[in-house]
């Protein structure tokens, strides 16, 4: 099934435009010709911002689910199979099911580009569902051209950590212009969530929210705190406990605070969070491979740790994880070219004994291994590879270590799909 997936996925890159063209008139043709199916989808709340924008998504889910609400989901990009961006109700959607939208959409002899064409199957798609009560929509690029920017008075929207990413779709290339991006066009009437941003950053999304006459809730409203091995979110009026063995990171544990606020105000009961919060899972995101093929090539001893991390906030964020761990830690490197991948590997000084680079497969636009070769020995010892299960066998020895795969969601999702 996963190939038929890939090879679907393959040929829709063959037909449609990879090329990032920012423009809502496309969309909107396509979506007039078809009747305006996205405006009967009930309480769609975008979720948009530079990084966290899954992992916040994920997490509402999990607890308005819990809930017993009726959910759809979109999200980009995928890891490994197409079908993990539609999720409808109870289930992923069908191969089936997307090649008869796709049909509908090219029968209107309209072209897109192929994150436009994905956006439309998902709104079909959720148009059929019955009785949804919610419907999460993880924003593509920027947001104010996205195809995702499609609802004038959505049930919500959340905003997380806005960095210095995506510099290249912006002029002048500048933080203040990519907020201005993501921002300026959000929902008068709506109430915009403000996740945990760097104080800079704050400053000037408050700036640009001025005059938005939706109702704005930040990250101050809420607190969360270190207690030892586990960590508390505060509001005024509740406290509870963030405690899992799967969450491994303190950029994680904000994204999840920021969707406990939300579905506390959604109405979710404060015990049904508690209960939830355990059963919380984020594929690539700081995530252990325990089993697997890749980690039958490893030694008992050795730890596979995968993170899609590819900002330098990202980077910051694996970078305080690693260093409270007290085994050695070995990485393997890929990255897309547009990534900033002399600033993204300087972020983690020297927390890696040895770096091995890699070429991430399948993506036209990865960097070639030897290249960040080059970039990686400026901070640190670093090798070329050709491949991840040989980078790995490289690594492998009987030390005690942590291996750590990064630098790419979508080399990470190559590691997902072969292991």
């Amino acid at each position: 099934m996963l190939s038929q997936s890939t090879d679907l996925y393959k040929n829709l890159q063959k037909r449609y435009s990879l090329k990032i063209n920012l423009d809502l008139n496309r969309i909107q043709k396509v979506l007039t010709s078809l009747a305006f199916p996205h405006l009967e989808l009930k309480n769609p709340i975008n979720i948009l911002g530079s990084d966290g924008k899954m992992s916040t998504l994920t997490s509402l889910k999990y607890f308005l689910e819990a809930h017993r609400k009726k959910i759809t989901t979109f999200t980009s990009p995928h890891l490994y199979d197409v079908k993990h961006r539609f999720w409808l109700k109870n289930k992923y959607i069908t191969i089936k099911e997307i090649k008869k939208y796709i049909k509908l959409i090219e029968a209107t002899d309209l072209k897109l580009t192929l994150f436009e064409l994905l956006t439309c199957v998902y709104i079909l798609a959720a148009k059929n569902q019955k009785n949804i009560n919610y419907h999460l929509i993880e924003a593509g690029l920027l947001f104010k051209k996205d195809s995702t920017n499609l609802w004038t008075d959505p049930m919500a929207q959340i905003i997380t950590n806005i960095n210095f990413q995506h510099q290249d779709w912006v002029r002048p290339k500048t933080l203040k212009e990519i907020c201005r991006q993501k921002l300026d066009s959000l929902s008068q009437n709506t109430t915009i969530y403000i996740g945990k941003q760097h104080p800079k950053t704050l400053i000037i999304i408050k700036r640009i929210l001025k005059e938005n006459k939706s109702k704005q809730i930040y990250a101050s409203s809420f607190k969360v705190t270190q207690i030892k091995d586990y960590y508390l979110y505060r509001d005024k009026k509740n406290s509870i406990p963030i405690k899992s063995k799967t969450i491994n990171s303190e950029g994680l544990i904000n994204n999840v605070a920021l969707a406990i606020k939300v579905a506390l105000d959604f109405g979710v009961p404060k015990k049904t969070i508690i209960k939830t919060i355990p059963k919380i899972q984020f594929a690539g995101r700081v995530q252990y491979l325990t089993v697997g093929k890749f980690k039958k090539l490893l030694n008992l001893n050795e730890k596979l740790l995968i993170d899609g991390c590819h900002s330098i906030a990202s980077a910051k964020n694996l970078y305080n994880y690693l260093r409270t761990l007290n085994e050695p830690i070995y990485g393997i490197w890929g990255m897309q070219k547009n990534k900033l991948p002399d600033q993204f590997i300087k972020s983690f000084g020297n927390i890696f004994k040895k770096l091995i680079t890699v070429t991430i497969p399948n993506e036209p636009n990865s960097l070639k291994a030897d290249e960040l070769q080059k970039i990686g020995r400026k901070y640190t010892s670093t090798s070329a590879s050709n491949n991840i299960q040989t980078a790995l066998k490289q690594i492998s020895s009987k030390e005690k270590k942590i291996i750590v795969i990064f630098g790419s969601l979508y080399l990470v999702g190559e590691v997902l799909s072969k292991n």
